[in-house]
């Protein structure tokens, strides 16, 4: 049996299995914006990024999310379980 841990420099992280890697997998939406793209998380409101490029803004909203969970944190609020999911729809047209 292996034993679980919790991160302590991230502590709003889930519980892990000692050894492997922990993380929290939140839903983000990535909008081309004029010459830019933009992208939001729709469980943390006003976590925003903006980059030129497609790589670029998923680098950017990464950062985001860890900065706007640290203040969270920090702030003592509780940080909000991963619920949106996202599904592309087929249409005719």
């Amino acid at each position: 049996m292996r034993a679980m841990v919790r991160e302590e420099r991230m502590p709003w992280r889930i519980d892990c299995l000692v050894g492997s890697r922990c993380f929290m997998r939140y839903a983000v939406v990535i909008e081309k914006a004029g010459p830019n793209y933009s992208a939001y998380v729709p469980d943390l409101p006003g976590c925003v990024a903006t980059g030129a490029t497609v790589g670029e803004v998923e680098s950017q909203i990464r950062e985001a999310i860890a900065f706007h969970l640290e203040g969270m944190h920090a702030d003592g609020q509780a940080i909000p379980e991963p619920s949106s999911s996202v599904e592309y729809v087929e249409v005719d047209g």
